[in-house]
């Protein structure tokens, strides 16, 4: 079972509620058989950009951050936390707008990604990069969610 626990420290319209966070991250865990959890943590500008600042040396606020839990070398010590998943609402806004793609595809696609990162996948390199996509259009087309990855003409929109 995956368990997520949200906190929502900045509130703005178009959020997903639990059930649909719960849904996707069920989706981007379907293959790990066993028992997880995950914190996903709601946040405005602000605190993603103090976030993005510290712990990447990027300036500005992002979209999401994952931090995978690192469990302490203590014999006999399990958890069952995969780690946090901090995601920046209004910068998923702004993006979804932009990229003329509808709110909650976008939120599913962020959180999958997240999902992702925590489980080790990663966008550094061209090959990593073309691996994790492939499975978020998997997770997604399971959801019913187009290619995020595909260019929306403005007649499609």
């Amino acid at each position: 079972m995956n368990w997520i626990d949200v906190q929502r420290v900045f509130a703005s319209d178009g959020q997903p509620d639990d059930a649909s966070l719960q849904r996707w991250v069920d989706t981007a865990l379907a293959a790990l058989n066993e028992d997880t959890e995950i914190v996903v943590r709601i946040v405005g500008i602000e605190e993603s950009a103090e976030l993005n600042s510290y712990y990447r040396a990027k300036q500005g606020p992002t979209n999401i951050l994952s931090f995978p839990f690192e469990a302490p070398d203590i014999d006999g010590f399990e958890s069952a936390l995969l780690g946090d998943l901090v995601v920046c609402a209004p910068v998923l806004a702004t993006e979804a707008e932009q990229q003329g793609k509808p709110l909650l595809d976008h939120w599913a696609h962020i959180i999958i990604h997240g999902v992702l990162h925590l489980l080790g996948y990663d966008h550094i390199d061209e090959a990593d990069a073309e691996e994790m996509e492939n499975k978020e259009i998997v997770f997604l087309q399971q959801l019913t969610i187009r290619n995020p990855y595909l260019q929306v003409t403005d007649h499609e929109r």
